[in-house]
């Protein structure tokens, strides 16, 4: 699989072409599927959250809206409830899975338990493009500044990558959010970690780490 690891969508020409080239083919040529699970685990999003995110109406975060051949939604709250042939061949047969923001430990929660985790490395030509928590999953820790729903694992993701994500740098709806809480929080994780403002994204192909960005990023290192 391939990742495109955001803090805000595809806010930039840099990061769109970046999205491009992962894909292989023009946007308008890919089927894709949004999963806005992670939404709901979070007290800053829900229900209304969700139905912008998958009917393209966020502007500030470009996601669904980019001009998809085609669009469904993966639920994943809904695929325990289903036999696997009903959803694991739609999954397969899609370029590009878009990930929403929200809440990452109950979207790794409800990864495992309907087991869209365990699919993950058999899709091999299928690009992941994640939204704060949705790129966040995909590390070891997320850090216990960022859990709001308290899962049994903790602050522990799935670590598909090796590296952390402290996503929305700088933003100004979200003052906490300081290159001095970045560092704080990454002398707690423990291993390699980024703080990524919403003009900055992570590729990631075959281990190869590639930082895309038209705004400001930083690296800790233990």
């Amino acid at each position: 699989m391939k990742y495109l690891l955001t803090s805000a969508g595809i806010k930039n020409a840099s990061i769109h072409s970046a999205l491009v080239e992962l894909l292989g083919k023009p946007i308008a040529e890919c089927d894709a599927l949004c999963i806005p699970t992670a939404g709901y685990g979070h007290p800053m999003a829900g229900p209304r959250n969700a139905w912008r995110f998958i009917s393209g109406q966020e502007p500030r975060c470009p996601m669904v809206g980019l001009g998809w051949k085609s669009v469904g939604v993966l639920e994943l709250t809904a695929l325990p409830s289903l036999d696997a042939e009903r959803w694991v061949p739609l999954v397969r047969a899609t370029d590009v899975l878009l990930v929403d923001g929200g809440d990452a430990a109950y979207l790794c929660h409800w990864m495992r338990a309907s087991g869209l985790a365990d699919l993950l490395p058999s899709l091999e030509k299928t690009v992941w493009v994640g939204l704060s928590a949705g790129s966040m999953v995909m590390t070891p820790r997320i850090g216990e500044d960022f859990v709001t729903w308290h899962s049994p694992a903790g602050d522990k993701t799935l670590g598909v990558v090796d590296f952390s994500i402290f996503p929305h740098l700088g933003n100004p709806d979200l003052p906490e959010n300081t290159m001095a809480a970045a560092e704080k929080w990454a002398a707690d994780i423990a291993g390699p970690a980024y703080a990524i403002d919403d003009e900055t994204a992570i590729k990631v192909v075959d281990g190869a780490v590639e930082v895309v960005s038209e705004g400001y990023w930083k690296l800790f290192r233990p």
